[in-house]
């Protein structure tokens, strides 16, 4: 039984990349990646889709705001709908997605957050985990609810800080901890809807 999921992104795309490399070399559960979407026409996550051989479509957010308008997510919704996914991956979606997009797919969007939440939610976390001086940090995944950021939390890898850790080092650190967790809690999931 297939298990589609649809990654939404907006920058390098990274972490899509990580689920991906993760479905080819099967470690990903019954989980397959059925398109990569994205709100900026030039960002790396799309030329992904030609690497892996997965759709990669852009969609106009429809303004320069953090949210989308309510135009533009109702043709999110169409076209991720048009894949028929278990789930919806936001992995390093910039955008704020509003109640109609998390009803239409109730209970199958995820997110991905650099911080342990509920601390240092929203953007900048892990500057912002770096400059209050904890000693740990690291990254969540979380059911999306209407409330940023504040959704149940599925799972969560811990980060330690070191002494010589710098802004950069600490945002690699992070990301390494990303590309673990983010393919364990889709193949989990996969695995038990």
């Amino acid at each position: 039984m297939s298990y589609p999921i649809v990654i939404l992104g907006s920058g390098r795309g990274s972490n899509a990349e990580a689920l991906l490399q993760s479905e080819l070399n099967k470690k990903l559960g019954l989980a397959k990646i059925a398109a990569l979407i994205s709100d900026r026409e030039d960002a790396d996550i799309l030329s992904l889709g030609q690497k892996y051989k997965v759709p990669a479509i852009y969609i106009d957010a429809g303004c320069e705001s953090d949210h989308l308008t309510n135009t533009a997510e109702q043709v999110y919704i169409e076209r991720i709908s048009s894949f028929s996914p278990k789930l919806i991956v936001l992995a390093g979606f910039m955008r704020i997605i509003n109640s109609p997009l998390i009803d239409a797919f109730k209970g199958r969007v995820i997110n991905l957050h650099p911080s342990l939440l509920p601390s240092f939610p929203g953007i900048d976390s892990i500057q912002e985990a770096f400059e209050y001086g904890v000693k740990i940090t690291g990254c969540t995944v979380h059911w999306v609810t209407p409330e940023l950021d504040a959704g149940p939390i599925i799972n969560q890898k811990e980060v330690h800080i070191d002494e010589s850790d710098t802004l950069e080092l600490l945002t690699r650190k992070i990301h390494v901890a990303e590309h673990q967790l983010l393919p364990e809690v889709v193949s989990h999931l996969s695995n038990v809807n």
